[in-house]
């Protein structure tokens, strides 16, 4: 029983079966080549403290897609938290996906998490051509010229979005 709530993760259940079309990653990290990258979709637009965000490249981005009804999300977010703290030249960004955002704002709050997030889940689609974020969570880092360089489906690890921070900060 508890392999079975392990292997289904975010892929049914809550939230008024928001999650049908998702699946649950496995924590995999994929790294692409600077040479194969392509561009990131623009990412703008409300966020859950109701202001416009507008993001401009030049810095490494970290881009979160999670849902507050989501388990690993709710288990990764001390990390995020903690590495947003540590590569303070990084900008971080959440993307709120099939959630209710009063609910998404009370995870916020209640993690106190630093960082935006945006509350448009259609800038995943722009996503497609380069790495989809089709698992929740989904952590996509963007490299200093605003290319998809790396994503990690499922929970993040400090030692995983680390690793992966610090390949695309040393290009």
């Amino acid at each position: 029983m508890l392999a079975m709530g392990v292997l289904t993760g975010c892929s049914s259940g809550s939230a008024a079966n928001t999650a049908e079309s998702y699946i649950s990653g496995d924590g995999s990290v994929t790294f692409i080549d600077a040479a194969d990258r392509k561009a990131a979709p623009a990412l703008g637009g409300m966020t859950l403290a109701g202001t416009n965000y507008s993001h401009t490249s030049g810095r490494i981005t970290v881009v979160n897609v999670w849902a507050s009804w989501c388990s690993p999300c709710r288990s990764e977010i001390p990390t995020l938290i903690a590495l947003s703290e540590k590569y303070t030249e990084a900008i971080f960004l959440g993307i709120l996906t099939r959630d209710m955002p009063a609910a998404a704002e009370a995870f916020a709050r209640r993690f106190a998490i630093p960082y935006p997030t945006l509350i448009d889940d259609s800038i995943l689609l722009g996503f497609r051509d380069s790495l989809p974020v089709n698992a929740i969570p989904s952590t996509a880092v963007i490299d200093k010229n605003g290319r998809v360089a790396g994503r990690i489906l499922g929970e993040v690890t400090v030692a995983s979005l680390s690793k992966l921070i610090e390949r695309v900060s040393s290009e």
